[in-house]
């Protein structure tokens, strides 16, 4: 069957009317400019479809009337007449597949006349007397909208005043004084935009009194039944007349809230729903209401919608004598009829056709019943078509594009079938034959009624050509396949069922006997999926011969236990074959891990065994873990060793109000398994504390202090809540113990102030522990010393001379007189001239030591120097400041042209004289550092003079650094000459030497650049 959507698409098949663009309803305005009207309609079709059009179901007469044109189908009017145009249009569509006809589309023309009095008669009413002045609209087309204009100013709308948008009239609730003038009212057409004033209307007020209170009186109502289209917005209008002036409100009758998306215009007079819905269909009410009473009007929405289709017909291509069923289907409210076109007219039931609301039925299709097709779906609000076309094929019977199978192969003792599929309408009869003669039917042949042949239990006699001959009313045709029979393919060596363990390695073997004229494919699945070789290639091998595919699993894991099926295939049969595999493995993970009971020690588990994984479970481990262990610990457990058909164990030797979490561990003889999932999180009881702090000790502190220190007991060895500490100290010597408590669990110092400690006097000093149960015990006595007094002399006799331009030496003397603090030792502040004395840098000496030397300074710098005594409690008094200068730099020029000889068994060196620079000290000689290859300890020779004399080296190569020296210390170094061993008499060199050895002849130079870098 062909689409309508292929149909459209391609203009070169041949096909029947179908509608691009139907007319749609007009509103012409009939003082327009244009003074034409165009209804639309576009066809599609091929051969290109005819065009006529329908006015009120009678032909339109191009050629009648000049006025009447069709230009690609739509028709235009020129100088449209309401009187003579005005109507019900239909395009209709033919060309040699039929006629359709398109949807109706109403021209109306829009037009508005003037009001044809000219004056109206004075009104008179009383002060608060309720009024209504009439419009009365002239003849017209189209909708209407209404305005009022009062002593030619537009009258404004409130809650006395309202204008009806159906009638026009003026309703004026409570007449007032200053309601008093003329009142005129406008009429716009909303199609034209033309606009008609009527006469004005004079109101005045009567002088026989004024109108009393009375309950409202409701003048502008909504019909008792409001027909309201889905999707539209429908409006209600609701006012009264009343003295006082009465409030509106609206509600809905069934108690149900109207829907939030409603609108009230006009002081209520006006409610809006907007996309009106089914929902919003029913009974509403207008309650009117002042102090006098109160009045109802009521009405009811009933929700209507035009037809709208919900399953239309398609396009149907049929052979001859088949049958043709369409249905279509339409909502809409009130429910729609339904009524069946044939090429635009009407179709009936009768003999064959078969006519049922949305469904027609032709039996037994002839070439009469080709043509194009119409569902109408119609309510009393709307008509909507859906067309398609029927086709009805006629042929003899075509094999060219449906071919016999040219070659069929089959196995002995299987199952062929040969499609026939020609084309032909009507259906053909079919025959078969097998080579020359035709085929009978039999147990083991069969011809189906679409023409296949079926034979079953196949021989190697069945091996031939078969020719399938198609036959109908219009001719004959037949095509020729042929079969060959194969043997069939047999299992030899099928995969068996087998137990293994984690990590073994086995082949499932799957040989076949198999016709070699067939290309045979092995493929292997596990639990119903196929195995990708490729993906799964470190555990799965396919091995084996032409004949073989056997599967070889490596290194087996849990996960590879199950059915495994070998799937063999030829293009003639398929077959297979199947094994369990048993995986024998490590206990899986134990389940529901659960602590029944829990003391300050114990916890009593229980939990479920795991999967044994076909191997029994011989032991539990239990583990814990707490927020103060590394990881998961194995614990101790009643019974010492729990079984495989134990699930339960009481743990021991648990801390203290710590929280704990346990999980279980299974084993069997393979291996151990997964450990279970944690149990729930709980905390032992508390208990008294057993656990003293490590390292009491103390000392030091301000004058009369005793300072006691130790290391706090861990959070997990507290043994419950109100962890704190027990100070308790006393005199050497003494039997009395003071105490101090320390409710903090984090408290690690103690400081004791009283004016009777004297300075560094010794202390018995322990620390206990306590918590909420109680005390526990406490720490091993310890001897801590009380705060000493700092030193209360300053040092005497500084002095300091300087060794070098980065090195000074300063010396003092102890303490004179008595000192109350004992020494520990001597800091020594220095700081250089131009830097501040706060920034001074320090260092310290210990024990009596009374001189120490000072590295790393600048040369030629002035240095101020002072030396305070020290001990734990601080530092006494600052001697007075002494002055040094450090000594010039040393010279910055290494020596240079260094030349070496050898004679005898001694080697000369030579260099020229380092002359040093006006900053820097003079050079008072030489050091000449030298070391044999392999040693790493250097020796040094001072020397005034530019020479020295070495031994020869004979058994390994020297190397050697030259230096000046001065008052400012040691210059800058030559770089390292090495001098190989030589084995001849006479030898010489320059500068830094390679390491290779040179063979010199009675007296050799070897001259070597200064600026070549040694090969150390």
């Amino acid at each position: 069957m062909q689409t309508l959507s292929l149909l459209l698409s391609d203009d070169y098949t041949l096909h029947g009317p179908v509608f691009v663009q139907e007319p749609s309803h007009i509103m012409f305005p009939l003082d327009s400019e244009e003074k034409k009207v165009k209804l639309s309609c576009e066809v599609k079709g091929n051969p290109k479809p005819h065009i006529r059009w329908k006015l009120n179901g009678t032909d339109v007469d191009i050629g009648m009337d000049f006025r009447y044109s069709v230009v690609e189908g739509s028709l235009l009017i020129n100088n449209p007449n309401k009187t003579q145009d005005a109507g019900t249009y239909q395009c209709i569509a033919t060309n040699s597949f039929g006629t359709i006809v398109s949807r109706e589309a109403k021209l109306q023309f829009a037009y508005l006349e003037n009001f044809k009095t000219r004056t109206r008669s004075t009104v008179s009413v009383r002060r608060g007397q309720g009024m209504v002045l009439l419009c009365g609209p002239p003849p017209h087309s189209g909708e209407l909208s209404y305005a009022w204009i009062f002593n030619e100013y537009p009258s404004y709308q409130d809650n006395r005043r309202f204008v009806s948008q159906e009638t026009g009239n003026l309703y004026i609730a409570k007449v007032e004084k200053s309601d008093v003038g003329n009142y005129t009212c406008v009429v716009t057409n909303t199609v034209t935009n033309h606009k008609v004033l009527g006469p004005p209307t004079p109101l005045i007020l009567r002088n026989d009194g004024v109108m009393g209170e009375y309950e409202p009186k409701i003048e502008v109502q909504f019909p008792e039944t409001v027909p309201a289209e889905k999707g539209t917005t429908v409006k209600l209008e609701c006012f009264a007349l009343g003295n006082p002036v009465p409030t509106i409100l609206w509600r809905r009758a069934d108690g149900k809230p109207i829907a939030r998306k409603a609108r009230r215009h006009k002081s209520d007079g006006i409610l809006e729903i907007p996309n009106f819905q089914q929902e919003d269909a029913g009974s509403y009410e207008c309650v009117a209401e002042n102090s006098r009473g109160k009045n109802i009007a009521k009405g009811q929405l009933i929700f209507y919608a035009q037809p709208n289709w919900v399953q239309k017909i398609n396009d149907i291509h049929v052979a001859m004598e088949e049958s043709v069923f369409w249905e279509c289907k339409a909502n809409g409210r009130p429910k729609p009829t339904y009524r069946w076109l044939k090429n635009g007219d009407p179709l009936l039931t009768r003999d064959r056709i078969q006519i049922e609301q949305g469904t027609l039925n032709i039996t037994i299709v002839n070439l009469s019943d080709a043509g194009m097709y119409q569902c109408v779906a119609e309510n009393k609000h709307g008509v909507i078509f859906s067309s398609a076309e029927l086709s009805v094929i006629a042929e003899s019977p075509d094999f060219s594009r449906t071919l016999l199978k040219r070659v069929t192969l089959v196995k002995v003792g299987g199952e062929v079938i040969i499609e026939c599929k020609p084309k032909a309408s009507p259906r053909p009869v079919y025959t078969w034959r097998k080579g020359r003669e035709i085929l009978r039917e039999n147990e083991r042949i069969t011809i189906s009624e679409d023409g296949n042949l079926r034979i079953i239990n196949v021989t190697k006699s069945d091996a031939g050509s078969y020719t399938c001959i198609a036959t109908n009313h219009f001719g004959t045709a037949s095509s020729t396949g042929n079969v060959i029979v194969k043997d069939p393919t047999k299992v030899m060596v099928p995969p068996s069922s087998m137990d293994v363990t984690v990590g073994e390695s086995i082949v499932l073997p799957c040989q076949v006997t198999h016709d070699h004229s067939l290309d045979i494919v092995f493929t292997w699945s596990f639990n119903g999926h196929l195995i990708d070789f490729d993906k799964d290639g470190d555990h799965f091998e396919r091995v084996g011969g032409d004949s073989a595919g056997d599967l070889m699993i490596r290194n087996i894991q849990l996960k590879h236990a199950g059915k495994y099926v070998c799937m063999v295939q030829t293009s003639v049969d398929k077959l297979t074959a199947a094994a369990d595999l048993i995986v024998r493995g490590p206990p899986g993970p134990p389940e529901a891990v659960t602590i029944d009971e829990i003391t300050d020690t114990t916890a009593q588990l229980s939990w479920r065994p795991g999967p044994d994984n076909h191997s029994p479970i011989t032991m539990y481990v239990i583990q814990a873990r707490t927020p103060f262990s590394v990881g998961w610990q194995a614990v101790s457990t009643v019974p010492e060793l729990v079984d495989g058909k134990t699930f339960t164990a009481t743990v021991v030797g648990l801390n203290p109000w710590v929280e704990y979490e346990f999980r279980t561990v299974a084993a069997n003889v393979i291996g151990i398994g997964e450990p279970s999932r944690p149990s729930e999180k709980r905390r032992t009881e508390e208990a008294l504390p057993e656990v003293t702090p490590a390292n009491v000790s103390g000392g030091g502190g301000s004058k009369s202090e005793l300072v006691i220190t130790w290391e706090t007991v861990p959070e997990e060895l507290q043994n419950g809540r109100g962890f704190g500490y027990v100070v308790a100290f006393r005199p050497h010597g003494k039997m009395i113990w003071m105490l101090t408590v320390l409710a903090s669990a984090d408290a690690s110092r103690y400081v004791f102030r009283n004016e009777s400690v004297r300075p560094f006097s010794p202390f018995e000093v322990k620390v206990g522990v306590f918590n909420n149960k109680g005390e526990g015990p406490f720490s091993p006595t310890t001897l801590v010393y009380s705060a000493e007094e700092e030193p209360t002399k300053p040092p005497a006799s500084i002095f300091a001379r300087s060794l070098s331009a980065t090195d000074i030496e300063v010396f003092w003397a102890s303490p004179i007189g008595k000192n109350r603090g004992r020494i520990q030792g001597y800091e020594v502040k220095y700081w250089r001239h131009d830097d501040k004395e706060e920034n001074a840098r320090k260092i310290r000496t210990v024990g009596n030591q009374t001189s120490t030397k000072i590295t790393n300074l600048k040369g030629s710098a002035l240095y101020h120097l002072a030396v305070k005594a020290y001990n734990s409690a601080g530092t006494g008094p600052s001697s007075a400041t002494v002055n040094v200068t450090t000594r010039k730099p040393p010279p910055s020029q290494p020596p240079g042209n260094i030349i070496w000889n050898s004679s005898d068994s001694k080697i000369i060196l030579n260099w020229d004289q380092v002359k040093a620079l006006d900053n820097e000290s003079e050079v008072k000689g030489y050091k000449v550092l030298y070391r044999w290859n392999r040693q790493s300890s250097t020796s040094v020779i001072e020397t005034n003079k530019t020479s020295v004399e070495l031994s020869l080296p004979f058994d390994e190569d020297y190397i050697i650094e030259i230096k000046p020296f001065s008052d400012g210390g040691d210059g800058s170094s030559s770089e390292q000459i090495r001098i190989p061993k030589i084995s001849n008499s006479y030898a010489r060199g320059s500068g830094a030497s390679t390491s290779n050895a040179c063979t010199l002849s009675a007296i050799s130079t070897i001259m070597i650049s200064l600026t070549a870098r040694s090969s150390l």
